[in-house]
This record gives C-alpha cells, structure tokens and sequence, in this order.
C-alpha cells in the first residue's frame, strides 16, 4: 500500500527535487538530481567508480556547495535558501561527516579533533554534554571504535597509523548525535576484514543515536551491510566537457 504523502515526508531526513549544479573552469562538470530521497536511520551506500561526481554530489547534501536550481530539503529546511554562512552553521548542528582524508588537525590531540565539532553547533554541544561532560562522551567513542586513549594520550593525529586516524574521524563525526553522517570512500585504505569490524562498529553508533547514513565506495561488495545500494548514475545525470 502506498503510503500517504504526509507519512512518507515525515519519514524522509533528505529530500531533492529538481537539483542543478555546474562546476566551471577548464574543464566544466554539472551535475542534476530531479528526485532523491534518504529516509530517518537509513543507511545508503552511493558506489560509482573514480570521478564519476559522488564527493560533488555529497557536497551538495551537505551545503558544501549550493545548487544553482532546485529544492534540497534536510531535516525541513531548503538548504539551497540558505546564506554560506548559514549553511555552515546548519552543517555543524546537523551533519557529522567522514572526510576521505579523514582531516584531521594535524597537530591536535586526539580530543582536540573529536571535540572540534562542538565549538560550532551549541545543541550539538548541549547533547555530547547530556549524560555527563562531552569529553567523557568522546572518550566512550573513541573506546567503541577500537581505540585505548590511554595508550595514545599525548599522540597528535599526525602520528596515528591511517586506521587510528580512520577512527577519530569517525567518533569526530559522531559526537552529538547529528542526525545525518557523510562519510565519504571512509574504508578505503582498510582491507576487508578491517573494514567489516569498522562499519560494524560505526552502525552500532549510529543505531544508538538514531542518525542517518549515505556512505561513498567503489566497493559494491559493501552493499549487502547497507540498507540500500545506489549507484550515481540511478539519482543522478552528470556531464562532463572541456569549457569553450
């Protein structure tokens, strides 16, 4: 039975409609959604090979970048209406996001980099802070995502192996419990085995939190973990030419 468009809109985090974007220079990208929807605490994985316009498409969810047309709904603001600056703002109360590079303060502590969201998003904050002090609550992150802080305390993030650096970027993104997480190609430098024991742990977060999560790979073999499997080119229709 299909289900009513009030129940159905009340069920989606993330909606596009009509979505335009053109990346311009030398050589010229665009990029249209007419219809994409993420439902709350469900977890999609987006594969496509290399350069085929998924990190430019999870910019445009987060309000990285801002679409020239179109409707991009999350958590009941079209953020194509918002100023850059309240873009970021509305990104740091309500998307946690797994960078490829992970992007990390070098030269930050361990909770350096976790906390770093807070000082950005004032109830994102006020929920790490919920059930005691917020670094209390990164420490409890850090230690469900397989790392000991006690044995890495006075480490910067420059000197952590790329699966340590893999994990802090993932509790970085976790801290108080936004509702979306973006991660982009996160397990990329793992094996399989590793990379299994991660996004095991990264759904155990997420399943407690009740957040929602689109996840870049080329990896389709991931897909079985996921809700639902999308590739680019079912949501969306990319071109790419060299400018006149």
């Amino acid at each position: 039975m299909q289900k009513a468009a009030s129940e159905t809109a009340a069920s989606d985090v993330v909606t596009m409609s009509g979505v335009r974007f053109r990346w311009r220079g030398a050589r010229a990208f665009s990029l249209a959604v007419d219809d994409f929807s993420l439902k709350a605490k469900e977890r999609v994985l987006l594969v496509g090979p290399s350069g085929a316009g998924k990190s430019t498409f999870l910019s445009l969810l987060c309000g990285i970048v801002s679409p020239t047309a179109g409707e991009l709904n999350v958590l009941g603001t079209d953020i194509a209406k918002l100023s850059s600056a309240a873009r970021d703002h509305f990104r740091a109360e309500h998307f946690g996001i797994i960078f490829q590079m992970f992007n990390l303060l070098p030269y930050g502590s361990i909770l350096d980099n976790v906390l770093l969201p807070l000082s950005f998003a004032k109830k994102r904050n006020e929920r790490a802070n919920r059930n005691g002090s917020a670094e209390a609550e990164a420490l409890r992150l850090l230690a469900s995502l397989g790392l000991d802080h006690a044995e890495l305390d006075g480490l910067s993030a420059a000197n952590l192996s790329v699966g340590q650096q893999q994990r802090v970027a993932a509790a970085r993104a976790l801290i108080g419990c936004p509702e979306l997480i973006v991660a982009d190609e996160p397990t990329s430098a793992l094996d399989r085995n590793r990379q299994l024991a991660f996004l095991d742990l990264l759904f155990a977060e997420l399943e407690a939190a009740g957040s929602s999560l689109i996840m870049v790979s080329h990896e389709e073999e991931l897909g079985q973990h996921f809700d639902r499997v999308l590739r680019l080119e079912d949501i969306a229709v990319t071109e790419r030419r060299a400018a006149a």
